[in-house]
């Protein structure tokens, strides 16, 4: 069994991590079908697929978080993770 995959990536949306980009991006977690979580500096890991954990979080633009994905396809998972939040939902 491989390690669980992890990147690190910069918040995007101009507004951070509101109800519309963490909608959009607690879904395509949900919808990966492994287990993702999504941190905030030295803060715990919590579950990517809630909404109300990856709003928690606080994450404003420009801030980084570390994704972590463990499955057989966690790389493509985290690709597109990724682009989701590198992406400016707000512009």
């Amino acid at each position: 069994m491989s390690a669980p995959a992890s990147r690190t990536v910069r918040i995007g949306s101009s507004n951070g991590l509101h109800a519309r980009p963490a909608k959009l991006f607690a879904q395509a977690a949900k919808d990966a079908g492994i287990p993702v979580t999504i941190s905030k500096g030295s803060g715990g890991a919590v579950n990517a697929a809630s909404i109300l954990s990856v709003i928690s979080l606080g994450a404003e633009n420009g801030d980084y978080v570390t994704l972590t994905a463990d499955g057989a396809n966690a790389e493509e998972v985290l690709d597109a993770l990724t682009e989701l939040l590198t992406t400016d939902h707000d512009a």
